[in-house]
């Protein structure tokens, strides 16, 4: 091989990692977010005609952190949910998240594993959730390598993780296609990987959300991030706003929207907008108490180069 398709291959190298990366960070702040519904029968925070029992504690640790914007009360019920909740991968699929906002690294590690391992032997007694969550135990378990090895170095074992990601959502997929958790996280993952690798199709993943996905705050959510990526911020706005309207305790939604000001103002050169956002910035952090502290310093520092490029 010459020395010049080398450094063409480890452009192409690089430039895939980096969007791994992207997809990872981008996900983690919301495939995992579920909201918490009204079913008496089980605790199920999807709206399904068959709820699963995943748990009192991880079902109010879902209320708590994704619809009331609230990480301080989550990390208590999470607490009581791995006591009392153990065989619940999704409980510590929540805390590998949480420790992945942290940059707990170690945390992230034992809390990947645990959700793989926890999945798998779910398998055996409800094969849709444990293939579901044993993908989601690889996605974690890719972050991890990315974490610690960095882009390029971590990017073929990255990879690798993301092959076992997608078999083990096509055995969920065949078990119950409309299932809309599963329709939730594959979105998720669709979506973003649509919109940070080229030539792939936004489009169908929006889709999936929104006529197989559950809950509907999440749906609108996430869609409002795909749109805010794709640099289509009115359809952006349209979607927080409906988020918004279902779940408005929650401050990260306020950030969201601030963010998508903030780019819309860029794109139209219209101080006003950037108004707007200033002032969304500073609804999420009027509720900067329930937030964690990597994420208030991100908003802060946001809201400083918003007011900086206003006064400038």
């Amino acid at each position: 091989m010459t020395e010049k398709h080398t450094g063409k291959n480890k452009i192409q190298a690089a430039t895939t990692s980096k969007n791994i990366l992207r997809l990872v960070s981008s996900a983690f702040a919301t495939f995992i977010a579920l909201n918490v519904s009204g079913l008496t029968f089980a605790a199920d925070p999807f709206p399904r005609s068959q709820p699963r029992d995943i748990g009192d504690n991880t079902e109010a640790a879902f209320k708590a952190v994704f619809k009331q914007g609230d990480y301080e009360a989550g990390q208590k019920h999470l607490e009581q949910a791995l006591s009392a909740e153990p065989n619940e991968p999704l409980a510590y699929a929540m805390q590998a998240s949480l420790a992945y906002t942290t940059q707990d690294v170690r945390q992230l590690d034992s809390y990947s594993t645990k959700t793989l391992n926890t999945a798998k032997k779910l398998i055996a007694t409800d094969p849709l959730r444990g293939n579901l969550y044993a993908a989601v135990g690889h996605f974690l378990e890719g972050a991890v390598i990315l974490t610690r090895e960095g882009t390029v170095s971590g990017a073929p074992k990255a990879l690798s993780r993301l092959r076992e990601v997608y078999n083990h959502l096509d055995k969920a997929e065949a078990i119950s296609p409309k299932d809309p958790e599963l329709n939730l996280i594959k979105g998720y993952m669709d979506l973003m990987l649509a919109v940070n690798l080229p030539f792939a199709n936004p489009q169908q993943a929006i889709q999936r959300l929104e006529e197989n996905a559950g809950p509907q705050y999440l749906v609108e959510r996430g869609i409002a991030i795909a749109y805010r990526d794709l640099k289509k911020y009115p359809q952006a706005l349209d979607y927080v706003n409906r988020a918004l309207k279902i779940t408005s305790e929650n401050p990260e939604l306020y950030y969201l929207k601030a963010q998508i000001l903030r780019e819309q103002s860029k794109k139209q050169n219209n101080p006003e907008i950037k108004k707007q956002a200033i002032d969304y910035f500073d609804q999420a952090l009027a509720k900067k108490s329930q937030l964690p502290p990597t994420v208030v310093k991100q908003i802060e520092r946001e809201r400083r180069r918003t007011a900086r490029s206003l006064e400038s």
